[in-house]
C-alpha cells in the first residue's frame, strides 16, 4: 500500500486483530498506535501481541467504550496529538474516534453522527424525520411491552439490542409465546471478547418483520461528499438468528434498484451529518421499497472490504486511510468483475473430522479458503458472526458466478460433529 506513514501517526482504536495484521503487511514499524481499554488488554495479552505486530509502536490504556475523555487522554499522552489519522477498528470504538479526530481537527465521521450510527434506535428515528422507510418500531423494556407491539402483526417481531454488532442478540420471533423466553438473550446479550468488562449498556427494539431480498451499501465519503458507491447482496440464515452466511459484490440487482439503494444510503449519511469515512447500511427491499435494517459508520465486517477490492481492482481500505488523512483518492465507478464469501456453518457440537479443504485451491474461482475449527473444538449454535466456523473466498466474470463458485466451495468442506 503507498501510504507512507510516520511514526505513531495512525491512532487505532479498538482490537481488531486481522485488520492489524493487514496493516503489519501494509505499513512502516511503529506508524499505529492502538488505543484499547485497560481490561481488554489485560484479558488478550495485547502486549504479546503488539510485539508481534511491529506496525504497532505501542498500546495505550484508556476507557472509550462508554465514554472516552478526549482531554484526559491526550494530557496523559500528548504524543496522540501529533497524529495524521484516527481510525474506529470495531463498533464500540466509532463514537471515541470520532470524538478523538474531531478534538484533533482531523477528518472523521463527526461525533454527532458516530453516535447516531452507535444507536440503532437513534439512527432509526434519524432516517424517519428524513423520510426513509423505517419497519414499525418501539423501544421497549418488557417482554411484556414487546408482545403487546407483536400483536400488531400477528406474533412476528423482530429483538434486536440497541448496541451490538455481528447479528448478536438479533432473534427474529414468529410467535408470541415465544418472546418472555427469547428476552434476556437481546436484553443482556453475551459479551463479545472485545467488550470492556464494565459491561455495553444496551436497550431493545422490537420491530415489524421484513421480508425480502437483503443488500448492504458501502459509500466512501469526503466532508460529506459521496466519492464511492457500492452495493452488495446479502445472504442470511433462515429462521431465529439471521447471521449473514454470505456476501457477493456487486449486486447482481438491475441498474434502477442498485441506484434505489445507493439514493437512499446517501440520504441517510445526509441525514445524519456524517463527515468523511466509510458508511455502510444495510437494507431490505420490502414490497419493492428499500427499508433500513442498520447502519455502521466503520469498516464493514465479513469480508466485504476484500470483496469491493477485488470486484473493482482497488485498494478500498487504503482508499479509506487515505480519506480519513484528508486525501481524496481516485476510485474506479465500476467493477471489472465479482467476487464472494461464503461462510462455513459446522452444526453444533465436537469436531471430530474437517475434510475436503485440500482441493478447494483447484475449484472454480477460488481464491482463499480458512477453516477456524479443528479436531476437538466444540461448536456452539451460530447465534452471532463470531460463532461461524470459517470461509471461503472466490472470484467470478459476474456476481452470478461468483455466487455459484462460493457456494460450490463451500459445500465441499465437511465438518463432522459428534
Amino acid at each position: 500500500m503507498d501510504l507512507d506513514l510516520r511514526p505513531d501517526e495512525m491512532i487505532f482504536i479498538g482490537t481488531s486483530t486481522g485488520m492489524l495484521r493487514w496493516l503489519d503487511e501494509q505499513l512502516p514499524p511503529g506508524s499505529v498506535v492502538l488505543v484499547e481499554e485497560p481490561d481488554v488488554i489485560r484479558r488478550r495479552d495485547l502486549a504479546s501481541v503488539a510485539a508481534g505486530l511491529p506496525v504497532i509502536s505501542r498500546v495505550v490504556p484508556a476507557e472509550y467504550q462508554t465514554g472516552l475523555d478526549v482531554d484526559a487522554l491526550l494530557a496523559r499522552e500528548p504524543g496522540l496529538a501529533a497524529a495524521g489519522l484516527v481510525v474506529p477498528g470495531m463498533e464500540y470504538a466509532v463514537p471515541a474516534a470520532a470524538r478523538l479526530a474531531d478534538r484533533l481537527g482531523l477528518p472523521g465521521a463527526g461525533p454527532e453522527a458516530a453516535d447516531i450510527f452507535s444507536d440503532k434506535h437513534r439512527m432509526r428515528q434519524v432516517a424517519a424525520a428524513a423520510g426513509l422507510a423505517n419497519p414499525a418500531y418501539e423501544l421497549v423494556t418488557s417482554p411484556e411491552q414487546a408482545a403487546a407491539f407483536a400483536d400488531r402483526f400477528a406474533g412476528r417481531c423482530v429483538l434486536k439490542p440497541t448496541r451490538r454488532s455481528g447479528s448478536l442478540g438479533v432473534q427474529l420471533i414468529t410467535e408470541r409465546a415465544a418472546i418472555a423466553p427469547a428476552w434476556a438473550a437481546t436484553a443482556a446479550p453475551e459479551e463479545p471478547i472485545e467488550a470492556t468488562d464494565r459491561g455495553l449498556p444496551t436497550e431493545v427494539l422490537v420491530e415489524q418483520t421484513l421480508v425480502g431480498a437483503e443488500h448492504s451499501v458501502e459509500l466512501l465519503l469526503a466532508d460529506g461528499e459521496v466519492c464511492f458507491t457500492n452495493v452488495t447482496d446479502k445472504r442470511v440464515l433462515p429462521g431465529r438468528r439471521p447471521v449473514e452466511t454470505g456476501h457477493t459484490v456487486p449486486s447482481a440487482l438491475p441498474p434502477a434498484a442498485h441506484a434505489d439503494l445507493v439514493e437512499v444510503a446517501t440520504r441517510l449519511a445526509s441525514a445524519a451529518g456524517f463527515r468523511t469515512g466509510v458508511l455502510h447500511s444495510e437494507w431490505i427491499v420490502a414490497d419493492g421499497v428499500p427499508t433500513l435494517v442498520e447502519c455502521a459508520a466503520r469498516l464493514p465486517g465479513d469480508m466485504i472490504a476484500t470483496l469491493v477490492s477485488i470486484a473493482y481492482d482497488c485498494g478500498f481500505i487504503p482508499a479509506y486511510l487515505r480519506l480519513l488523512r484528508g486525501e481524496r483518492p481516485a476510485l474506479p465507478a465500476r467493477p471489472v468483475g465479482a467476487a464472494a464469501v461464503e461462510f462455513l456453518l459446522a452444526p453444533p457440537g465436537t469436531v471430530t473430522a474437517v475434510a475436503g479443504v485440500r482441493g478447494l485451491l483447484g475449484a472454480p474461482g477460488v481464491l482463499n479458503a480458512q477453516v477456524d475449527v479443528a479436531v476437538g473444538d466444540t461448536v456452539g449454535e451460530v447465534i452471532s458472526s463470531v460463532r461461524r466456523s470459517g470461509l471461503v473466498l472466490v472470484w467470478g466474470d459476474d456476481p452470478a458466478e461468483a455466487t455459484r463458485n462460493a457456494r460450490h466451495a463451500a459445500g465441499q468442506v465437511e465438518i463432522s460433529v459428534g
